[in-house]
């Protein structure tokens, strides 16, 4: 997985084919929001970020409420599922 997070338009793209998958077998877009959050939460203290963008999210993760992290993780979500 480091590869994926070396550059964050590798990510996105990551990103995005997981929620593509999960949306074929089923899975509603609360339950990947909810997968999303979960992600973001170990990014946040186990992964240092490698990129200006990674940085930023990092920042505002460390920030946020958790109500504030939930809704980062469903723009998250959005952000790919529209790219």
């Amino acid at each position: 997985m480091s590869t994926v997070l070396d550059s964050f338009d590798k990510w996105k793209n990551f990103l995005a084919q997981r929620v593509n998958q999960a949306q074929k077998i089923g899975i509603n877009d609360e339950m990947i929001a909810k997968l999303a959050y979960e992600i973001g939460d170990f990014l946040d203290e186990k992964v240092e970020p490698r990129n200006d963008q990674e940085l930023l999210l990092k920042e505002l993760w460390d920030v946020a409420d958790e109500s504030e992290r939930k809704v980062m993780a469903t723009l998250m979500v959005k952000l790919v599922d529209h790219a």
